[in-house]
């Protein structure tokens, strides 16, 4: 059950920023923006452990997986850009999961789009 609830979350929180549309890529669900760019997918890691792959640069990459390995890795067979890996079991949190996805959003977005998305957030917290 916790896996269904974890995919849900995933998937609500990628479909709820600006123009991201969600399909079967390689297999795998994955979200795009502008119905081009993914940014995020969905796997099973080894085949045994939910984890989600985002789009991120090569020092955000190694710092994650330096700083622990245990949750983050480089995911196998991403060639053009740079992705990390982050399981979703275990102890994660909601919060630490919508800042993973948030900020892969913001690496491929559009500045139009990410500035949209920074007005929402201003009129949340105004």
């Amino acid at each position: 059950m916790r896996v269904q609830s974890e995919i849900a979350h995933i998937r609500r929180t990628c479909l709820g920023l600006p123009d991201v549309s969600e399909r079967l890529s390689h297999g795998e669900r994955t979200w795009f923006v502008h119905g081009k760019r993914a940014f995020v997918a969905l796997a099973w890691h080894k085949g045994e452990r939910l984890a989600f792959w985002c789009a991120s640069d090569a020092d955000e990459q190694h710092s994650l997986i330096a700083s622990d390995p245990e949750r983050f890795f480089r995911p196998p067979g991403a060639r053009k850009r740079t992705w990390v890996g982050m399981y979703v079991d275990d102890d994660v949190t909601p919060v630490q999961v919508e800042a993973m996805l948030d900020h892969a959003y913001r690496h491929v977005a559009p500045k139009k789009l990410v500035g949209m998305l920074d007005d929402a957030a201003s009129l949340k917290a105004g």
